[in-house]
């Protein structure tokens, strides 16, 4: 029986960081001047008047303290309030594939890989740059890898999405060895001027080196024991934007063409739905709660996060059983557990198991359970 492992992992961190108190700033300067604006219409109840946001609330409700992105100064000129990216000719790498390969290139000295050894190149995000050609056929030049690449997108869930399909690439024979890459710029999607959610998203990207074990001459992979995958509808995280928006210009840039969610809603629904997920998938590898030395989980809040945990464990996780890189990395949609991933499984000894999950907007949630190997 063919045995697929995780040999590789790389992470691209944008060169710029925002901190709580830098993007409150920004907020709190857009809030007086939207309110001074808007005097007449607020004094005589035609309106509502906007309320600053605090360092300290953004922390509380997400556990985040800083994120890394792309652009910083539109970000957090009170004028603009979203990333500065100029558009590039076609004859220049995408900003998402320049991303891509800079990951995968870690990721492939971490698994002692050259590109011309990769047969599939899948690109798994939340927000793809362009319908087509393909992202990664452009990261598949770009690299000068062999083979096939296709996008793929199941929104926070997409890097587990991804993991299960080169996975299951590897275990027919379709390919000996697949890179997934997960370019993240979520800043693009958020509206910086809703005090609910601007603080949430970062940017990041990703990359996976998965193989078969009999091709693996890195040292500590990870032979992935079983994946699990789960979708059930829900408009409880939504983004409307796409290719059909010119065709309605009245609701072209109506505020659900961004990132919007009912937050109470999708802790209540999904914290049950993705403990179950993974709690069956221990028992269907006949594997028990008390085996899992580590928890990758979706970082998007630690509170859902402790709450996963406790419901999985009976108990609540220790800082090293549930890793968390919130404070720094904010929520990088389907990258950020593969970022956990990456900074928190070197220490584990030789078989030790741990559990890879994402969820989100769908719902979706992803389950990969792996094995430390020596």
């Amino acid at each position: 029986m063919t045995k697929v492992v995780i040999s590789g992992t790389g992470v691209f961190t944008p060169p710029y960081s925002i901190s709580n108190e830098e993007l409150v700033s920004s907020f709190n300067a857009y809030v007086e001047m939207f309110n001074a604006t808007n005097k007449d219409a607020i004094e005589k109840g035609e309106m509502e008047a906007l309320n600053p946001s605090s360092a300290e609330f953004i922390y509380k409700a997400s556990g985040i303290e800083n994120r890394f992105v792309m652009n910083k100064d539109g970000i957090l000129d009170p004028e603009i309030m979203c990333p500065r990216l100029p558009e590039r000719s076609n004859d220049e790498p995408s900003i998402l594939a320049e991303m891509s390969v800079a990951a995968a290139h870690k990721a492939l000295a971490q698994a002692n890989k050259k590109p011309e050894d990769i047969d599939a190149v899948l690109v798994a995000c939340s927000n793809l740059q362009r319908p087509y050609p393909a992202i990664a056929v452009e990261v598949q030049d770009l690299l000068g890898t062999q083979g096939f690449g296709f996008d793929m997108n199941v929104a926070c869930s997409s890097a587990t999405f991804g993991l299960k399909a080169a996975h299951d690439m590897v275990k027919s024979g379709g390919a000996d060895c697949v890179l997934v890459v997960d370019p993240e710029i979520c800043t693009g999607h958020l509206n910086f001027r809703d005090r609910d959610s601007h603080f949430i998203f970062g940017d990041v990207c990703t990359a996976i080196i998965i193989e078969r074990a009999e091709t693996c001459t890195a040292d500590g992979a990870w032979e992935v024991v079983g994946t699990r995958l789960i979708t059930k509808f829900s408009n409880n995280i939504r983004n409307n934007f796409g290719f059909l928006n010119r065709a309605a210009p009245d609701e072209a840039y109506a505020v659900d063409k961004l990132f919007v969610q009912e937050g109470r809603k999708v802790f209540k629904e999904v914290v049950p739905m993705v403990a179950q997920l993974i709690s069956q998938h221990l028992v269907d590898e006949q594997l028990d709660a008390a085996d899992l030395k580590r928890m990758w989980l979706h970082q998007a809040n630690k509170g859902m996060n402790d709450f996963i945990g406790k419901k999985v464990l009976g108990r609540p996780p220790t800082v090293e059983e549930s890793p968390n890189i919130l404070k720094d990395y904010a929520n990088t949609s389907s990258a950020g557990s593969i970022v956990a991933f990456s900074q928190f499984s070197k220490d584990l000894n030789e078989g030790d198991v741990g559990v890879i999950c994402s969820f989100g907007a769908g719902y979706s949630a992803g389950s990969v359970i792996v094995r430390k190997r020596a």
